[in-house]
């Protein structure tokens, strides 16, 4: 089972590339944020045409997440448990039927900037509701696997120039102890397990040239319970995907899973 995450930064702007590469890479679950779409405009048939279940829980104009799964889904649910106040669309979670049956969650953490100021409380809060959802599903003692775009730069190796993040929300010591906090509970991150070492990114900025100097950060990731850790087979980042026409600034980052 070949899992992907893939922040798409809107899926109007990528109603070519996105599909380019999922013929390309075909992963079997695609899971996407900001998809900046309302549900009902979703461009739903282009991808069931291609085989692909979809469901989305979408907001207008802003984040927005969406599931595209060539395998049958189960219990789908939409939105992260314990603030009935937050109504940004930013969590999905499914079960996908394969081999063995596999809990995803695809997830948009917020950005976080300026910090400090009340979008860098609302992350933190965010988190500290992730954690305690993170619990939850451990408990289950099922294959889990939590993917999206974590907004986080975990270590200094993550990111090609550190010292010129160390005042933004996506490096400060609070947001990477609150995802060490997360991982703490017994997950696994694909990537870093199989590719130790610098030089991999999945960000890189539209602007100054960063993408022609790689200049970027590893922020999109995916986080495995112990049952889906068992089941790694192998992580990469499609990088060529940010040289293609008409790219998100994201690449996608995926795993195979003998599931």
């Amino acid at each position: 089972m070949k899992i992907a995450t893939f922040n798409i930064n809107g899926i109007k702007a990528r109603i070519d590339a996105l599909p380019a590469w999922l013929i390309a890479a075909k992963p079997d679950v695609a899971l996407l944020q900001e998809i900046k779409s309302v549900d009902e405009g979703f461009p739903r048939a282009l991808f069931e045409d291609m085989g692909y279940r979809v469901e989305t829980h979408g907001q207008k104009g802003f984040n927005g997440v969406a599931i595209l799964s060539k395998l049958p889904l189960e219990d789908v649910t939409r939105g992260l448990p314990g603030d009935d106040a937050d109504e940004q669309a930013r969590w999905i979670e499914a079960t996908v039927i394969g081999a063995r049956a596999v809990r995803v969650c695809g997830l948009y953490l917020p950005n976080g900037n300026p910090a400090p100021g009340p979008k860098y409380d609302f992350k933190l809060a965010w988190m500290a509701r992730m954690l305690t959802r993170a619990r939850a599903l451990l408990a289950t003692e099922e294959p889990v696997v939590m993917a999206g775009d974590y907004n986080i730069i975990p270590q200094r190796e993550d990111a090609a120039r550190p010292d010129a993040w160390t005042e933004d929300a996506l490096f400060l010591p609070a947001s990477r102890a609150a995802y060490r906090r997360i991982l703490n509970l017994g997950f696994t991150e694909a990537f870093r397990t199989r590719n130790p070492g610098p030089g991999h990114y999945s960000f890189w900025d539209y602007q100054a040239g960063a993408w022609e100097k790689n200049n970027g950060i590893r922020i999109d990731h995916l986080l495995l319970s112990p049952q889906a850790a068992d089941l790694l087979a192998d992580a990469r980042i499609d990088r060529e995907v940010r040289a293609g026409d008409k790219p998100s600034d994201h690449v996608p980052v995926w795993v195979d899973l003998a599931a």
